[in-house]
């Protein structure tokens, strides 16, 4: 054989193997997501079991099981605990193949699992944490945010308050990344709006007496007691602070980050007025009622959808839009969420809104205060809206970002 004809054949042979590797590559239409959250304890609530019904809502959705793919969920309870949460994410992507792991409340939780998702080249739909350091700081080819963070609650809420005259500020604050970042994000927007801090206490995740920390906030005198916490924690503490009379005493509650689920939990006369910043409320408009009586049909309790819930719902839909858009599984997370960034987003529960280089969905964010049980008009009418944040002013500037992946 003569070296010409050696290269010729070389090159026939890759050629071949190039049309061999396409087709195969475009009929792999097997997707597998799993959904990793608190699904027994202070955030079961505003994700646990009914993010999953979110999730497969999305799939069938999608409309790809009509075109043939086989979409599986598998789902897991991290405990609220990192090591746990990488433990099950671990198992999930070597032994049953996952391809994209959903949800994550806990920051401590995403943040970690965050890095094994790269490490692995698989993908992580963020709705449930809300540390913005997972599209700052932290960010990766590989996960993105899509439905609220730190940012935006410190932004809405925090900003509103300090303006209509709340100036000086306590922090009760779950010590744990979420927290931190959720105070941290708060105090820099009460401070630049003229605000002072006066102190602040760190408690444990899932405490159960918060009376040494409320007492701290009075004595402190602060006009506003920020709750940097969620969940069980949030739901604790303003109850616990209406038996200290913090709010008859003179002094605001700021629930800087309260689900539906939490309001339900308290019941109106309790949450009455707290104002809290959400992206998403079941009774916004004609597509989100419809969505949320098909997910409450479903749901365990019949619950309404959390933000977080809705969250996840838009953000697999947009993740298999991508996954259709390639032609099938290139078993390449970050190719799959390059795509997802490339693709205009538009779905029926946040409209229209681009996801940045960085990972974070563009969309508006809302001002609401919870109505007076007098105000209400039937199960779950809980909220009135005082006013919308417009998606640039809920998100931090790009500008300002400082996600390794962002151009400057």
């Amino acid at each position: 054989m003569t070296a010409f004809t050696a290269r010729r054949l070389a090159a026939l042979i890759t050629v071949a193997g190039v049309s061999f590797a396409a087709p195969a590559y475009a009929q792999d239409k097997t997707v597998k997501i799993g959904v990793l959250n608190d699904m027994s304890s202070l955030y079961a609530d505003i994700g646990g079991p009914n993010s999953v019904v979110a999730v497969k809502m999305a799939i069938e959705d999608s409309g790809l099981l009509k075109k043939g793919w086989k979409i599986d969920v598998v789902s897991g309870d991290h405990q609220n605990k990192p090591d746990v949460g990488v433990n099950i994410a671990r198992q999930w992507i070597d032994n049953d193949k996952v391809d994209a792991i959903a949800d994550t409340p806990n920051s401590g939780v995403a943040l970690a699992v965050s890095n094994l998702v790269k490490e692995k080249n698989i993908a992580l739909l963020n709705s449930g944490a809300a540390t913005a350091d997972l599209t700052g700081k932290a960010c990766t080819p590989n996960t993105i945010s899509f439905t609220y963070d730190t940012y935006m609650l410190a932004n809405g809420t925090g900003k509103a308050l300090t303006k209509s005259g709340g100036d000086t500020w306590f922090f009760l604050t779950a010590d744990y990344a979420f927290g931190h970042a959720l105070e941290r994000d708060t105090s820099a927007v009460v401070t630049a709006n003229g605000g002072k801090v006066l102190g602040g206490v760190k408690h444990p995740i899932n405490t159960s007496d918060f009376s040494s920390f409320l007492l701290q906030a009075q004595a402190s005198k602060a006009k506003v007691v920020g709750l940097a916490n969620a969940g069980g924690d949030t739901t604790n503490a303003i109850k616990q602070a209406s038996e200290f009379g913090i709010v008859a005493g003179g002094q605001k509650l700021a629930a800087l980050l309260l689900f539906i689920n939490d309001v339900h939990s308290l019941g109106l006369k309790t949450a009455q007025g707290l104002t809290f910043t959400e992206s998403f409320y079941w009774d916004l408009n004609d597509q989100t009622r419809a969505f949320s009586k098909r997910f409450a049909a479903l749901a365990s309790k019949n619950a309404m959808p959390s933000m977080t819930q809705a969250g996840n719902y838009a953000m697999v839909l947009h993740y298999l839009k991508a996954m259709e858009a390639l032609g099938g599984n290139p078993r390449d997370g970050a190719k799959v969420i390059a795509k997802m960034k490339e693709l205009p987003t538009d779905d029926p529960l946040f409209g229209k809104g681009p996801l940045r280089a960085d990972g974070r969905r563009l969309i508006p964010a809302y001002l609401f205060e919870v109505k007076k049980p007098e105000e209400s008009k039937g199960p779950w009418d809980y909220y009135k809206q005082i006013a919308t944040i417009a998606p640039e002013d809920a998100a931090k500037p790009l500008e300002a970002s400082d996600c390794p992946l962002v151009k400057k």
